[in-house]
């Protein structure tokens, strides 16, 4: 009953539901982007440098990674990675993708008070999602199976770890927010883009927002959904 309850019906399905949409928004608004030029002829990897010393940020390196949308900042070694299709493309998308990632780097830089929360929790959120649902499972099984008071303590320890990684992602999307409004600032304010291309970079980048919020809403219901099983039990 555990693994196949209707509360999968009701908390998780509407949740998946979601977040094939946003994926497919977030792909469909890069492909449709990623195939017009930027009228600066500016390289992803141009256009993150560009972002950096706008805003006045130095020391970060801007290299390669391969894959598809696999764009990222790394903050432990001040690095900013850009896919295939961004870091050598001069296209609308490209420039929006990689003046988001600078964004991040911009925010390491300016100590931005949510991101500095976010590296505080990530250690104990990367923990709580890799060991959680083994608590929960254990502790449904024994808390069922034994009424053994071991079990009780496992499944409410698993919640509360679960719960750490449900917080990362709540304090992650104003980190996201932030950065697609640093980047969108920093194009509009330098006129990097305009008219269309701006557009077209800010449909991408809120394309991409989305997906934070849906992972955010499945996390959500996910500890909902967890609580209302303990209850059901109880």
């Amino acid at each position: 009953m555990f693994y196949f309850d209707t509360t999968y019906l009701i908390f998780l399905l509407p949740c998946v539901v979601l977040s094939l949409i946003c994926q497919i928004r977030v792909k469909s608004a890069f492909s449709k982007y990623g195939q017009i030029a930027n009228s600066r002829n500016m390289t992803g990897a141009q256009a993150a440098e560009y972002v950096l010393r706008h805003n006045g940020v130095t020391g970060v390196r801007i290299e390669h990674v391969a894959g598809a949308l696999t764009d990222h900042y790394d903050p432990r070694s001040n690095v900013i990675r850009l896919s295939d299709a961004v870091y050598n493309t001069a296209s609308v998308a490209a420039v929006g993708v990689a003046a988001h990632e600078a964004g991040h780097a911009v925010q390491t830089a300016k100590n931005y008070l949510p991101n500095k929360i976010r590296g505080v929790i990530l250690p104990v959120a990367r923990f709580g999602s890799s060991i959680s649902w083994i608590l929960v499972a254990l502790g449904f099984l024994f808390a069922y199976r034994t009424n053994n008071p071991i079990g009780t303590t496992m499944l409410y320890g698993g919640i509360i770890l679960f719960a750490a990684s449900v917080l990362f992602t709540l304090v992650t999307l104003p980190v996201e927010f932030d950065a697609s409004r640093r980047a969108l600032k920093c194009i509009r304010d330098t006129n990097l883009l305009m008219g269309e291309e701006y557009n077209g970079a800010r449909s991408v980048l809120r394309a991409a927002a989305m997906t934070y919020v849906a992972s955010a809403l499945t996390a959500i219901m996910q500890l909902l959904r967890l609580l209302l099983l303990v209850r059901r039990r109880d």
